[in-house]
């Protein structure tokens, strides 16, 4: 596994890569950053090159971002630049929670450049009204606690009743990561996530290779969301990782890591 840096016409974007072969594409969740996809990008599915790059306004380089999307689609154009530059003309494109709802932007807005998705533990559905309040009382706080420590509030709340009594060091985890974020970032994400469009009717267009993954304890985006995308999306696989919330690829690696290499091992002829 290597961090590299890719140097843009007007901004630089960290990301981790390993393996080669196969572009896979993995974006992080909310409040998170690229090193969300650790343990998957050190166990690589054979024959894919994993890319999990940080979206602007998280991860180290948070403090230097200029002018931070404040929609989904702002941060599906940053991925597309990427693979710009790194000459990537398909890819596969995954996403947990709010790097699944990227993905699907990607889908929507460049289908031909997305050979296949991975939805991990999101949904297609806008907010609700409750969900939009959620988020505007999340940015008033940010004025008077700070970015970080909202940051840490929303990681903590995320993860399954499993990982609480059993992994309780992963909080910490959890923690250190979202003290990469700034005001500006936070802010700007909370306005796209509550604003972000529905696209359920996307759904039922997809038709590229797709699996979705939720663990059975997520209570943000339970396990009914992924059932309804899958019902949607024809041909889709839906992977159920037991013991795990709305972080499933950190509470239960070794699960998740399974049912995506069973699954990119299934497509052939590869994207």
């Amino acid at each position: 596994m290597t961090s590299k840096v890719a140097h843009l016409p007007a901004r630089s974007v960290r990301y981790l890569e390993a393996g080669s072969g196969t572009p896979i594409v993995l974006l992080h969740a909310f409040p998170l950053h690229a090193n969300q996809w650790l343990p998957q990008i050190d166990r690589p599915p054979r024959g894919w090159r994993v890319i999990a790059p940080d979206l602007r306004g998280w991860g180290p380089g948070a403090a230097n971002a200029l002018a931070i999307p404040d929609t989904i689609d702002g941060h599906a154009d940053d991925v597309l630049e990427l693979l710009a530059h790194l000459d990537i003309a398909r890819a596969v494109i995954g996403g947990l929670s709010m790097g699944g709802y990227v993905a699907l932007a990607l889908a929507a807005k460049a289908s031909s450049r997305v050979a296949g998705l991975v939805l991990a533990d999101t949904r297609a559905s806008a907010d609700t009204p409750e969900g939009r309040a959620k988020r505007d009382r999340a940015i008033a706080r940010v004025a008077t606690e700070g970015p970080v420590a909202v940051a840490r509030d929303l990681a903590s709340g995320v993860v399954g009743a499993t990982t609480r009594a059993e992994q309780p060091d992963l909080v910490d985890v959890l923690h250190d990561f979202a003290a990469a974020v700034t005001s500006d970032g936070l802010t700007s994400t909370l306005r796209a996530l509550r604003d972000r469009p529905d696209r359920t009717e996307l759904l039922y267009s997809i038709a590229c290779p797709t699996v979705i993954l939720c663990g059975d304890e997520d209570t943000v985006t339970p396990l009914v969301e992924s059932e309804a995308m899958h019902a949607a999306i024809a041909g889709s696989r839906l992977v159920t990782i037991p013991r795990a919330g709305h972080l499933s690829n950190l509470e239960q690696p070794a699960a998740f890591n399974v049912a995506l290499s069973t699954w990119t091992a299934s497509l052939s002829p590869r994207p």
